[in-house]
């Protein structure tokens, strides 16, 4: 079997880690296929401005159609809403740390840093919460690989910057972590922190095989939240949270925040967030499905509204 990836350092760790499940479990022979994407390449713009996260897949799709490799692995919050036809998603393993991190060579929390503060992101989503929580704060653009990003902290460009903890633990850069953000101040995006395996549709044999590795109360809370996502427009660039929040049973209960990132993508100052909750019992995917189109209506009733402009000021 061969895995298609990205060639980061976090996506080959992701690669790997499903290598040794793959043969561990299942008994497989398993090689890496690595490749550059264009979401890789491209770092002069935002995302929202050249396609979206799923820059970072397309590739790893082609080398599917054509048969070079046998799936893929993604980090599941970088995955469209709806996969192309003719794709499916296999399983999704069991989430890592779903929480968002601040990361700073000089203040230890978000309260420890001065007014006017650059913080480095490049999700909108981080971008409305920070600015809920610190009005202050001067969002910069932050794009790059993780190792990139942690280089321009380092070399004096920012005074913190907001990554996924996840990413962090998985190779082995806990410790720079100075605070991690619980949910009630930093909803997480819809999927973080869990690794999805896409395959060919056509491909039943590794549909089949595939879903032993598959951690359905992770699998299920990822679908609703994807769901909200899907619901509100399908874009992985939008100002959106999506989150079940606590342990992972049949009774679910999934929250989301929805932020105005204003005309320079520095937040609308003093505006709400728009917040949406509700809870039931889900054990099947309609029923995760059904929960997630429940929460974007009641976003969709609050004023939530998607209008798909990209911020002119929010670039690299």
């Amino acid at each position: 079997m061969v895995i298609a990836t990205r060639e980061s350092r976090l996506a080959l760790w992701q690669a790997e880690h499903v290598k040794a499940l793959l043969e561990a479990r299942l008994g497989w022979q398993v090689a890496l296929l690595g490749m550059t994407t264009l979401g890789d390449q491209i770092l002069d713009r935002s995302l929202s401005k050249v396609g979206g996260k799923g820059l970072f897949v397309k590739e790893l799709e082609t080398a599917l159609l054509d048969g070079r490799a046998d799936i893929a692995v993604h980090s599941l919050k970088d995955v469209p809403m709806d996969l192309p036809e003719g794709f499916a998603l296999a399983c999704v393993l069991e989430r890592e740390d779903p929480r968002d991190a601040l990361v700073s060579n000089d203040f230890s929390s978000l309260a420890e840093l001065p007014p006017g503060a650059v913080v480095g992101t490049s999700s909108l989503r981080r971008l409305v919460l920070l600015k809920n929580l610190r009005p202050d704060l001067k969002i910069e653009p932050l794009r790059g690989n993780l190792d990139t990003r942690l280089r321009k902290l380092d070399d004096g460009h920012y005074q913190a910057i907001v990554l996924a903890a996840a990413g962090l633990k998985r190779l082995g850069l806990a410790s720079r972590i100075r605070q991690a953000f619980e949910p009630e101040q930093m909803l997480p995006a819809a999927g973080q922190g869990a690794l999805g395996i896409e395959v060919r549709a056509d491909r039943q044999d590794l549909l089949a095989a595939l879903g032993r590795l598959a951690h359905q109360p992770t699998w299920l809370a990822v679908t609703a939240e994807r769901t909200v996502s899907r619901a509100m427009g399908g874009s992985c660039s939008m100002p959106l949270a999506a989150f079940i929040r606590g342990p992972q049973s049949a009774q679910m209960r999934l929250e989301a925040a929805w932020g105005e990132p204003g005309p320079d993508g520095q937040g609308v100052v003093g505006a709400p967030l728009v917040r949406a909750d509700h809870s039931a019992s889900v054990t099947t995917f309609a029923e995760a499905e059904a929960l997630g189109e429940q929460v974007a209506a009641s976003l969709r009733a609050s004023g939530a509204v998607w209008a798909a402009q990209p911020e002119p000021g929010f670039r690299n």
